[in-house]
């Protein structure tokens, strides 16, 4: 019997250390990851200043996330601060001192925007560049001529601590990069004319596919610190019965609160959905509608 107990125990410990090195493996694999070169084919778009793109970058700034996580003055907040160890903190993007944005060219804003790499080749692991890729070059070439106006402030690069079980998981491949979620060889989506119309609705609903998914059906959301919750299925299911006319719709999207009263998760960025003009609302929702029912990620 001690014979037994002294084999159960060597294996036992043999199985620790085996999970122990995997592991380790893993995260080591996660931080050369991040140092890898990502080759990308960028297509610069060109600067303007014309005044109507400058009034249309400020609203796509304040309406998809820019000035949620880079600040209202571009110099960079922190988005998550998670119970995990897990911290991110947005750059400043401006070209004050600190700022990561000086020296681009047109070209580099593409690359960092639209493909989730940096100027040196390297993936930027939490710029939500997937939700960006497809935007036309008119929105664009106005989200950057803002971007370009805001008045130089002092801030620093980002900053990025990981906990060891996100670097594993991004090792291993299931937490994903920028670059990663992306489909380079894709053109830019084709201009769009504003209005309440499922198509609009179509080229708006990029922006939810950082957290819903790339077709919309939710579910976790990898890496993100643990008491972040599901991410809702927007396809048919129980998230988008709830509303059976666009103003219901367009109510939570400014209040964060549902039709019954309850609200929403804060992990939704109110702060920036709040921002969103009734045409872009009202068209997101006539796509969603639009959508067949998809099983949960």
């Amino acid at each position: 019997m001690k014979k037994v107990i002294h084999r159960a125990t060597i294996a036992l410990l043999v199985l620790i250390l085996l999970a122990g090195g995997t592991f380790g493996a893993l995260v080591w694999m996660g931080e050369r990851k991040l140092e890898r070169n990502v080759e990308v084919r960028v297509v610069p778009v060109a600067y303007t200043r014309d005044p109507a793109a400058m009034k249309l970058g400020k609203y796509l700034f304040e309406s998809r996330g820019c000035a949620e996580c880079h600040g209202s003055d571009g110099r960079g907040v922190a988005v998550v601060d998670g119970s995990d160890g897990m911290y991110v903190k947005a750059p400043n993007i401006t070209r004050g001192p600190g700022g990561v944005v000086t020296d681009y060219t047109e070209g580099d804003w593409v690359r960092a925007i639209r493909h989730g790499v940096n100027p040196k080749g390297h993936a930027l692991f939490l710029m939500p560049s997937e939700e960006y890729n497809r935007l036309s070059d008119g929105d664009f070439a106005a989200l950057v001529a803002y971007t370009r106006t805001l008045p130089p402030v002092p801030g620093e690069p980002a900053i990025i601590r990981l906990p060891a079980i996100v670097r594993a998981l991004y090792g291993a491949g299931i937490v994903r990069d920028a670059a990663e979620k992306i489909d380079h060889r894709k053109p830019p989506s084709r201009a769009v004319a504003p209005a309440v119309s499922a198509e609009h609705g179509a080229y708006m609903a990029y922006m939810c596919i950082g957290c819903h998914g790339a077709d919309l059906a939710g579910g976790r959301i990898a890496g993100a610190p643990p008491e972040w919750p599901a991410a809702a299925n927007l396809t048919g299911g129980a998230a988008m019965a709830r509303y059976d006319d666009a103003d219901k719709f367009v109510a939570m999207m400014r209040t964060g609160k549902r039709p019954d009263g309850s609200s929403v998760s804060a992990v939704m960025p109110f702060a920036t959905l709040r921002n969103l003009n009734d045409v872009d609302l009202r068209a997101l929702y006539l796509y969603l509608k639009t959508l067949e029912p998809q099983r949960e990620r």
